[in-house]
């Protein structure tokens, strides 16, 4: 367990250092663009994924984790867990990009380009599809498996292309609240806490209208 832990905590560390620290660089030069952030996310969560997915599952991500345990393939005892250190190392993170961008007003936090209610559909259809994404790819053969790592970070970088300047594309709860909680923009976090865990509970559902029985396989100690 320790060692799990460790790979969530580093893992979310260097998921938001990259992602937001990309986000960070733009805002301050314009040099990254709006592609290059959407790929540097993509890119480090294939990485991620292929370094620490053999330790901890690789899920760097609170709504991940509730749909791992609303599957059935993840145990429910040790979520809180998953979720603290994923927060932590988000903060983490965020305090050091606060130290080496002492400039930066945001420091990459997510905030509504419009009406809440706009990003917060957004969120959660965009978290949806990631978390079916997830769920199918590790469904079945070995050699599906082999190229989960890809297929997820195309799916986040694909996401954070076309809807990160209206809601910021986070899908993720603990990459909103490090740089939110750092930088003092509390005032939307609502939206990248629920949104998230909402999509990727209905995702769930989905996946088990297409897979059956065979989406929420159960993993040891979940019963």
């Amino acid at each position: 367990m320790r060692r799990r832990l460790t790979a969530e905590f580093l893992g979310t560390f260097a998921l938001v250092f990259a992602g937001t620290g990309a986000a960070v660089v733009n805002e301050l030069t314009g040099a990254v663009t709006h592609v290059g952030v959407a790929l540097t996310f993509g890119l480090v969560v294939l990485a991620l994924v292929y370094a620490l997915g053999d330790v901890s599952g690789a899920h760097f991500n609170p709504a991940v984790t509730v749909g791992f345990v609303l599957a059935r393939r993840f145990p429910a005892r040790d979520a809180g867990w998953y979720v603290l250190v994923q927060c932590l190392g988000a903060c983490a993170a965020s305090l050091c990009l606060r130290v080496i961008f002492p400039d930066s007003e945001k420091l990459g936090a997510t905030l509504p380009r419009g009406p809440a209610w706009q990003s917060f559909v957004l969120e959660a259809l965009l978290t949806g599809f990631l978390m079916f994404v997830i769920l199918n790819s590790t469904t079945g053969a070995k050699e599906k498996g082999l190229v989960v790592g890809i297929v997820v970070g195309a799916v986040i970088a694909l996401e954070a292309l076309f809807a990160g300047p209206i809601c910021g594309a986070s899908m993720n709860p603990a990459r909103s609240l490090g740089p939110a909680a750092v930088s003092g923009h509390l005032e939307s976090l609502w939206v990248y806490w629920l949104a998230p865990v909402l999509g990727a509970s209905v995702a769930v559902s989905g996946c088990r209208g297409v897979q059956g029985n065979d989406c929420c396989v159960v993993a040891e100690g979940c019963r």
